[in-house]
């Protein structure tokens, strides 16, 4: 029983550690993040972290992990979910397109493509994100066409075409809100998805 207890009480800890990271991450970015930083976050020595941790990129790394992990599940309950392809279309799209661009997940991950260039630990965890996101658009298109409710002849391309395009204008909306507000980036992405799913954009309501 003390070595369960013992164990829960290392989980709890290293989720401690991995939201105090992310945390740390967003304020500073992960080239500018130190071990030091982390652990004055949370008043804990560096030995503490490098205990659950043996190097700062295996806890960069872990924390990415697990921001992945919370988010490819949320997505696949929207693209499973109920309601008609349309509106699990819709819902995904919405999920994808940032609240605000102080999002803090979209600027944890635009952060993590310039990382992901040379350290290939992140870069498989962004692939991965991207298969998560491409997957689902897949597959609501997919399941949309076999109910009769599109007419797409290749989900999976017009995944990424959707995809591609969403990522250049959420870069865009991030850096210059002013230019782009999110308003008018869900219309676009609304129209695109409505051309690749053969529908009127009017579907979506």
């Amino acid at each position: 029983m003390a070595s369960t207890t013992r164990a829960d009480q290392a989980d709890q800890r290293r989720a401690e550690l991995l939201e105090a990271t992310r945390r740390v991450v967003l304020e500073r970015g992960l080239a500018n993040t130190r071990i030091a930083d982390i652990a004055k976050s949370i008043n804990v020595s560096g030995g503490l972290i490098h205990y659950h941790f043996a190097t700062k990129d295996e806890l960069i790394t872990a924390m990415l992990r697990a921001t992945l992990d919370i988010e490819s599940a949320r997505l696949k309950e929207l693209a499973d979910g109920p309601g008609t392809a349309v509106e699990r279309l819709d819902r995904v799209l919405r999920y994808y397109i940032p609240e605000s661009r102080s999002d803090q997940s979209w600027l944890l991950w635009i952060d993590a493509w310039n990382t992901a260039l040379r350290e290939p630990a992140v870069n498989a965890i962004m692939l991965e994100l991207e298969t998560a996101w491409l997957d689902a658009l897949a597959q609501v298109l997919s399941a949309g066409t076999d109910a009769g409710e599109f007419a797409c002849a290749d989900p999976a391309g017009a995944a990424e075409r959707i995809d591609a395009m969403l990522d250049g204008l959420i870069i865009r909306y991030t850096l210059h809100p002013n230019v782009l507000d999110r308003a008018r980036l869900l219309a676009h992405a609304r129209t695109a998805a409505a051309g690749e799913a053969g529908i009127a954009v009017e579907r979506f309501g």
